[in-house]
C-alpha cells in the first residue's frame, strides 16, 4: 500500500493536559543502531518521560515493535503503559497484560536463520509472535530478504510479512499499532483525551491513521512518505519537544476531572 505524501509538514503543537501521548521507541525516542541491542538511551530520557507521565495524569505509552520487556529493560525503572509488538502484548495503564497467542512460526523462524548462515550481515530477532529479519549491516541484502520472507508467509493467511527500515518482519496478521492505540483511547486514563502519536517508520502510519481522525496529532519523525500532518527531523528534535513539553506543563493548571452528577431524589 502506498503512503501519500502529506503537504502540511509543519512542526507539532505544543502538548495540552488533555493530550493521550503514544511514542514509538526506536526511530523516535532513541537513533538507530546497527543491532536491536546497541541503541543508546539518552540518560535523561527516564525522567523526562517520568515527569510528562505525571502531568499528563498517566496518559503516556510506549508502542514499537519491541517486546515489552526490552522496553521495561532500556527505560528501567519506569514501566510505562506499552503496546509491544506492533500491538501482540499490551499492557494497560493497570499493569494488566493482554498477549495474543503465537502462531506456529518455526517455519519461518528456520528460512531465516538459514538465509542468515548462508549471507554474512543478517541477524534474525525471534520475538513472542513475530520474526524479525534485519538486514541493516547488509543494506544490498534487501530484495534477497524480501523474497525469501514473501515466500515464507505465502499460503499461511494468519501470518502477514511487514517491512520496516531495515528490517522484514512476520507477525500475526490484523495487528497493527492503530488497533494498539484505539485499544488504550478507550480505557483510563487516555479515554476522553486528544491522542498524540509519534513515530518514525511505515510501521506507524497505522497509528497516524487512528489518530488524525479523531482530531489528534500525528508526528512523522525523519524523511519519507507519511499521512502525519506534523514532522520532526529526528530523536534529538523528539527528545527537545518533549522538553519543552514538559517545562510548558510544569506551569500549567491541572486538567480538571468531569464529575459525574448525583441522581435526582425523588421525595417519597
Amino acid at each position: 500500500m502506498s503512503i501519500p505524501i502529506s503537504r502540511n509538514t509543519q512542526l507539532p503543537p505544543p502538548l495540552g493536559r488533555d493530550a493521550a501521548l503514544f511514542l514509538d521507541f526506536d526511530g523516535t525516542l532513541v537513533g538507530l543502531a546497527p543491532t536491536p541491542e546497541a541503541i543508546e538511551v539518552p540518560p535523561a530520557l527516564v525522567a523526562l518521560l517520568t515527569d510528562l507521565g505525571d502531568q499528563l495524569d498517566g496518559a503516556l505509552a510506549v508502542v514499537s515493535g519491541r517486546q515489552i520487556d526490552a522496553i521495561d529493560r532500556f527505560l528501567a525503572p519506569l514501566r510505562l503503559p506499552v503496546a509491544g509488538e506492533h500491538g501482540v502484548q499490551r499492557r494497560d495503564a493497570r499493569g494488566s497484560m493482554q498477549e495474543q497467542r503465537p502462531p506456529d512460526l518455526v517455519p519461518i523462524l528456520d528460512i531465516a536463520n538459514e538465509l542468515a548462515r548462508v549471507h554474512e550481515g543478517l541477524l534474525v530477532e525471534r520475538k513472542h509472535a513475530a520474526i524479525a529479519l534485519h538486514y541493516r549491516l547488509a543494506p544490498q541484502l534487501e530484495a534477497v530478504c524480501r523474497d525469501a520472507m514473501s515466500r515464507a508467509v505465502d499460503g499461511r493467511p494468519q501470518l502477514e510479512l511487514m517491512h520496516g527500515k531495515f528490517v522484514f518482519e512476520v507477525k500475526p496478521a490484523g495487528i497493527n499499532k492503530g488497533i494498539a492505540i484505539d485499544a488504550f483511547m478507550r480505557e483510563a486514563p487516555f479515554v476522553g483525551r486528544t491522542p498524540v502519536f509519534a513515530g518514525d517508520d511505515t510501521t506507524d502510519e497505522s497509528g497516524f491513521a487512528v489518530v488524525q481522525p479523531r482530531g489528534g496529532i500525528a508526528v512523522k519523525v525523519g524523511s519519507g512518505p507519511s499521512l502525519a500532518l506534523h514532522r520532526l527531523e529526528s530523536p534529538l528534535a523528539v527528545y527537545e519537544w518533549l522538553v519543552r513539553a514538559r517545562d510548558a506543563l510544569a506551569s500549567a493548571p491541572r486538567r480538571t476531572k468531569k464529575k459525574t452528577a448525583a441522581p435526582s431524589r425523588n421525595p417519597g
